[in-house]
């Protein structure tokens, strides 16, 4: 994942020259970046679904600092380097004072850095690398991170399926899936578990038959496969298809109804973990539920749950701070103590949110809540 950083000149600049929000303004400007189009478009329409809800609910309730919430979207196209442009826009051209945004790690490391020399607070709702963060004190994320994500599934595969033996497959490409196997990796072998084999394929392949062919010949109980949905539809059939009957497990990059409408059968009897499930019975998940089908006429998934939270922990962090000033949003953040529809939030001092995940199966094609594991 290469790193899109700022020249110092460019920082300065930055920093001392785009102003937050237009102070005399009659909104205040909130940006949000997501890929509406290119290979994680599904993750970005949900994301702006989940996003366009929270504002319309504090909109209804008055808005925020006695003004109304205009949100300004932008479209990243999954791309670091649209990423770092749009990003710069919603900074310098539309004065937006905080962003939720992106999806995707790679390209939220592409916005960080600008965020951080313009001392706007942004709070990527999905991205789960621990680098995000890690760029400054102005960036959070509203989701748990990779370690705690690949824990879960090695714990899961192992004392839930009881697998004895598992082989990873990911794209090499990228960051997101190349962590998520590793973490897997380190923790299926410290619970006892052995890796048989641990496979990377080139990003955008259609064909992943000679990796799975290396893989099934050790004989792996589970099949981690780390990679974003699309690709994960196509491994499922290529390794059905070469006699594996075992289960594939997963991370929240599966989330997507591309998933079982690409993977069909093949899909069934898998698992991945996530950020919360949409039936699980609790009232603030239901009502979640509800309001987000009755506006959308869909259900929705966990991007649009993590879209809809960080607005909301961005938009209760200006009331509590009670400006628009980026500091002063930061700070407010820092000190969240807030029950959102994936969970309780707190920060810590790396700004990743304290939280629970949830582990889905797939059943006759639908995504169905399994357990729930905390941290």
């Amino acid at each position: 994942m290469k790193f899109y950083a700022l020249t110092a000149a460019m920082a300065v600049l930055i920093a001392g020259t785009f102003v937050s929000c237009d102070k005399n303004g009659k909104t205040f400007n909130l940006g949000a970046v997501a890929p509406a189009t290119g290979e994680a478009a599904t993750f970005g329409l949900a994301s702006h679904n989940g996003t366009d809800l929270a504002v319309a609910e504090w909109n209804a309730k008055g808005g925020v600092l006695g003004k109304q919430v205009k949100l300004v979207f932008a479209d990243d196209k999954g791309d670091p380097a649209e990423g770092a442009t749009v990003f710069t826009k919603l900074i310098e051209q539309d004065k937006v004072s905080a962003i939720v945004g992106t999806v995707m790690s790679k390209v939220s490391l592409a916005g960080a850095p600008i965020c951080q020399a313009a001392k706007i607070p942004m709070i990527s709702p999905t991205s789960t690398n621990p680098k995000v963060t890690a760029v400054g004190d102005y960036i959070f994320r509203a989701c748990f991170i990779d370690p705690f994500q690949g824990t879960v599934g090695a714990k899961f595969s192992y004392d839930e399926l009881k697998a004895k033996k598992a082989a990873c497959l990911f794209d090499v490409g990228n960051d997101y899936t190349k962590g998520l196997a590793e973490f897997f990796k380190a923790k299926f072998t410290a619970l006892g578990g052995e890796v048989t084999a641990f496979e990377g394929h080139a990003t955008g392949t259609p064909d992943f038959k000679a990796q799975l062919t290396k893989i099934l010949a050790t004989k792996p109980d589970v099949l981690y496969v780390s990679d974003y949905y699309n690709d994960v539809a196509l491994i499922a059939k290529q390794a059905r298809e070469l006699g594996f009957k075992g289960p594939l497990v997963g991370g929240d990059g599966w989330d997507s109804p591309k998933l079982c409408e690409v993977g069909g059968v093949a899909m069934n009897g898998c698992f991945f973990t996530n950020h919360y499930a949409k039936d699980d019975t609790r009232p603030i998940i239901q009502d979640f539920v509800a309001k987000y089908k009755a506006k959308f006429n869909a259900d929705p998934d966990a991007l649009a749950c993590l879209a809809y939270d960080a607005t909301y922990l961005v938009l209760d962090a200006v009331k509590r701070a009670n400006s628009a000033d980026g500091t002063a949003i930061r700070d407010a953040l820092k000190s969240t103590d807030m029950a959102v529809v994936s969970g309780q939030v707190k920060f810590d001092q790396d700004r990743n949110p304290v939280k629970s995940a949830v582990v889905i199966e797939i059943k006759d094609g639908k995504f169905v809540y399994r357990a729930s594991v905390n941290p």
